[in-house]
């Protein structure tokens, strides 16, 4: 039987730390349990925020509806020759799923270890990092459509995927609740370590031939060197994404600022790096009231310890309007605003 709990705070399930409650909450540890949910019109009808690890939001004030826990767990794998599937339940903790996979040497996410966040959120947001995106070890998932009570699976292709951006953030926006995830890993790596610091890292351990273990315990090691860990300090991880502009736009910003750190996006397009623009700007480490940017990370946001979210989302405003105002790029905020 679903257990709906009332006035709950929120404060444990953001990473954020963000001290808000929910009118109504429920945990789902099973597919079923989200069928049962919504036969009830009254569930159907509400507002509803559904939650996995809470690592990609700010919640700016109570939430005056129904907010669903997704805690689906379990990860079954299948090999067929050289290929790996592996599918987990959305409510698995992103960087278990990795530990997995990297121990039993099954290839493709070794480079997105130590994402916070859940499974289930992942091809939402079509997480990132160090040059290899979900997109591409995605295989499918299982979804449940509110409206119908039904279930469909999507694949690579009925996803959308673009820059930290999913089918799941535009048309079917709050429309389908994600249970499960399947990856198509290999047994056989195809290592990518071109972006960030990883080869620099390979070198200073002195490893000359990488297993996928060694590329993510580098960029684990990375990660935890620039990013806080939102059990010590709340954090959404990058706050902004890295803008992407068009090489006319490029021109205009390395004319003045040929120091720009910057990746080709292919199709005629530029990836600026967030961080180095904020730094520019004089955010880096910078506290105010209760917010600040990371001493090590400018792109990332805390929570010094009581900051409410709407604290943090003007501190944010102030950044875009600075950068704008330096560089005349338009930061684009990564997290999404629970309001």
């Amino acid at each position: 039987m679903l257990q709906i709990q009332e006035n709950v705070s929120l404060i444990n399930f953001n990473t954020f730390g963000i001290d808000v409650s929910a009118k109504y909450f429920v945990e789902i540890g099973h597919e079923d349990e989200l069928v049962e949910l919504f036969m009830d019109p009254q569930w159907l009808q509400m507002e509803r925020l559904v939650l996995g690890g809470g690592s990609n939001m700010l919640l700016v004030k109570d939430f005056d509806g129904l907010v669903v826990r997704i805690n689906i767990r379990g990860i079954d794998h299948r090999i067929n020759h050289n290929e790996v599937f592996v599918e987990a339940g959305a409510g698995e903790v992103w960087n278990d799923l990795v530990n997995f996979c990297v121990a039993r040497e099954y290839a493709g996410i070794e480079n997105l270890s130590l994402i916070p966040g859940s499974v289930g959120a992942s091809p939402i947001q079509n997480i990132g990092a160090y040059g290899v995106e979900l997109k591409d070890v995605f295989y499918s998932c299982h979804a449940f459509e509110i409206a119908t009570d039904t279930f469909r699976t999507f694949t690579n292709e009925d996803c959308r995927f673009g820059y930290r951006d999913s089918i799941f953030k535009n048309e079917l926006k709050e429309k389908y609740i994600i249970t499960s995830v399947k990856f198509k890993l290999s047994l056989i790596p195809n290592l990518n370590l071109k972006y960030g610091a990883i080869e620099q890292e390979l070198v200073n351990r002195g490893i000359s031939n990488p297993t996928i273990k060694d590329v993510s315990q580098v960029v684990s090691h990375i990660r935890v060197s620039k990013l806080p860990d939102p059990s010590t300090i709340g954090n959404a991880g990058s706050f902004f994404k890295n803008p992407i502009i068009t090489k006319d736009q490029f021109e205009q910003v390395y004319s003045k600022f040929p120091e720009v750190v910057n990746y080709p996006a292919g199709d005629g397009l530029v990836k600026l790096a967030a961080g180095w623009l904020i730094e520019q700007c004089g955010w880096k480490g910078k506290v105010v009231g209760h917010t600040g940017t990371w001493k090590n990370q400018a792109l990332v946001l805390v929570n010094h310890g009581g900051a409410t979210g709407e604290e943090v989302y003007s501190f944010s405003s102030q950044i875009i309007d600075s950068v704008y105002s330096k560089f005349g790029v338009l930061l684009e905020r990564e997290v999404n605003i629970i309001n």
